[in-house]
């Protein structure tokens, strides 16, 4: 079975090397919607796959990060990363090309990271990401499987090489969230069961 939760932010990046010169070649932004699709093949004691309430946390917390955020690719120009950085307090920096697929594909990462590192109290069974997709325009998206995620010719996303701006981080209910993920703690159930 499963299951979609939905949430939007709104971000602005440039996607070198494409098609496309006003994408590749001017800062843009979009409103992005993400879909996150989790499978399961029994039920929790709620009967349900996965609570929405534990979507309210982490993962939300992960996605509102990019919100009137710039995405940054870490191989683009030294002196472009520098300046965004300068005049925007809301940044992360990316190992990727911040394109709809690479979104896709580092939500991804992270989401499933995430939930693999949730301690489940209330009898989920065999619970876990089954895609993501990163909707850029109203007519355009891209999905990302688990098999997309860890291919190497799509480019390696490793938690280490991604960096959220302090005031990103401040942000967060949880401004450690970040660092328990890339050092592999578990994260606390924030439901009373």
């Amino acid at each position: 079975m499963l299951i979609r939760k939905l949430f939007r932010f709104e971000n602005a990046h440039i996607v070198r090397g494409c098609s496309t010169r006003r994408c590749s070649h001017s800062i843009h932004g979009h409103s992005y919607k993400v879909e996150l699709l989790l499978e399961a093949h029994a039920l929790d004691n709620g009967q349900m796959v996965y609570d929405f309430g534990l979507l309210k946390e982490g993962p939300r917390t992960l996605i509102d990060a990019f919100d009137h955020a710039v995405a940054i690719w870490s191989g683009d120009d030294p002196d472009y990363i520098a300046t965004c950085q300068r005049f925007s307090e809301r940044w992360i920096v990316i190992p990727v090309s911040p394109s709809a697929e690479q979104f896709s594909r580092l939500f991804f990462v992270l989401i499933d990271r995430l939930l693999w590192l949730t301690e489940l109290r209330n009898g989920e069974a065999d619970v876990r990401l089954h895609s993501v997709i990163v909707h850029e325009t109203e007519t355009g998206y891209a999905q990302c499987f688990r098999e997309d995620a860890i291919n190497p010719r799509m480019g390696p996303i490793a938690l280490d090489d991604i960096a959220f701006s302090d005031a990103i981080r401040n942000d967060w209910p949880d401004p450690d969230l970040f660092d328990k993920l890339t050092r592999g703690e578990r994260i606390a159930n924030p439901l009373r069961v």
